[in-house]
């Protein structure tokens, strides 16, 4: 009688790009090496750390076999990512950020799902975390609502604005037939590089387990952080651009329309915030953004999908009314519930300081 063999689980490889994070480190590889699956290697890629994230990660490949550490000049968040990947063994590839944490079992979920469908990756819910509080966005939790199984793009569109790399876990093989890589240099560089992912795969696998916590830095320091340069406003404009153009030449009318109208503005109000108290350059970039993305060809930004808030928001960024803007932004932070309504001609509208204006699109007035 043949001795069963009991089948070797894969291996999975994590790269943790690694810049000066010495105070949350140890945290994410204890998250990252404690996972319920064992069979990992996990690559840390030390980008010119000026602090001791360098020395702590090699604290930790001295005492687990599991870690190989590298160290380069720092060249930022993509090349780091790179190069790591470059050097990753597994079968299966995962990213964590060295600031956040993996709840323990993701990885495990993650691969189990995969090796039921052979989809070319896996994608759980994340959850944004500061001290001891937790939230999901509303994106989010829409996607991540129930397990759906090898899936297409084409059933669920709002997957593409799942643009963040350490939520995943990839086949090998498919990454690499793909041709995926992260662009170098610039900031948000998950979103053409996954906007590419989740056009090139024939099938996705998406749960509604939650397997990635993502930091919300109380300093203040995180490149998410720091919206008002006219830097960071460069590089959003550039990712959304890459981003918009694997859009047009590989997806469908329908897909396309999810993209301008719920993906693609998503963000942007952000940017609004940002905006009446910037230099005329971030300005002049943020309204020439507007008419790039959202125009007569794709979709006005009032007749996107987002809350009437940014709608209005937006409206008055293309307009050229900065100064609109900053008494709008005053009057909606001092209603953050339900805005106003009042009933005209029997029908409900919403009631805000730009309700009278001669120029407001009639989809501005509707709740």
């Amino acid at each position: 009688m043949a001795l069963l063999r009991r089948r070797r689980a894969p291996l999975l490889s994590v790269v943790v790009p690694v810049y000066n994070v010495a105070g949350y480190l140890d945290d994410c590889l204890a998250s990252v090496l404690g996972q319920s699956h064992g069979e990992l290697d996990v690559v840390v890629v030390d980008d010119g750390s000026t602090d001791a994230s360098g020395e702590i990660a090699e604290r930790w490949a001295a005492r687990d076999a599991r870690v190989r550490v590298l160290h380069q000049a720092n060249a930022g968040l993509g090349a780091a990512r790179n190069a790591g990947t470059a050097q990753a063994r597994g079968s299966h590839l995962a990213f964590a950020d060295s600031d956040d944490l993996v709840p323990d079992g993701a990885y495990a979920t993650m691969l189990a799902a995969l090796e039921r469908t052979g989809s070319a990756f896996a994608v759980g819910a994340v959850e944004r975390f500061t001290g001891e509080q937790r939230s999901m966005t509303p994106l989010v939790r829409e996607n991540h609502r129930e397990d759906r199984f090898a899936t297409r793009l084409e059933d669920m569109p709002l997957l593409l604005a799942d643009v963040f790399a350490w939520n995943k876990v990839f086949r090998r093989d498919f990454w690499d037939d793909a041709g995926l890589e992260f662009p170098v240099g610039v900031r948000y560089e998950d979103q053409p590089a996954l906007t590419r992912a989740l056009l090139a795969a024939d099938r996705v696998d998406v749960l509604a387990q939650t397997v990635y916590l993502w930091r919300v830095r109380e300093d203040g320091t995180s490149i998410s952080q720091q919206r008002a340069s006219v830097a960071d406003l460069a590089d959003r404009v550039l990712t959304k651009r890459w981003s918009t153009e694997q859009v047009r030449q590989r997806a469908s009318s329908d897909i396309r329309q999810v993209w301008f109208s719920r993906v693609l503005p998503v963000d942007m109000w952000e940017y609004f915030r940002a905006a009446p108290t910037a230099s005329e350059e971030y300005w002049d970039a943020l309204r020439a953004a507007l008419t790039e993305f959202w125009n007569s060809d794709t979709v006005p930004f009032e007749r996107t999908s987002l809350p009437l808030r940014q709608r209005l928001m937006g409206w008055l960024v293309q307009a050229d009314r900065r100064a609109d803007l900053g008494s709008l932004l005053a009057w909606l932070d001092q209603h953050p519930g339900p805005l106003p309504r009042r009933t005209v001609a029997g029908r409900e509208l919403v009631a805000h300081p730009f309700a009278d204006d001669p120029d407001l699109p009639p989809e501005l007035l509707v709740p």
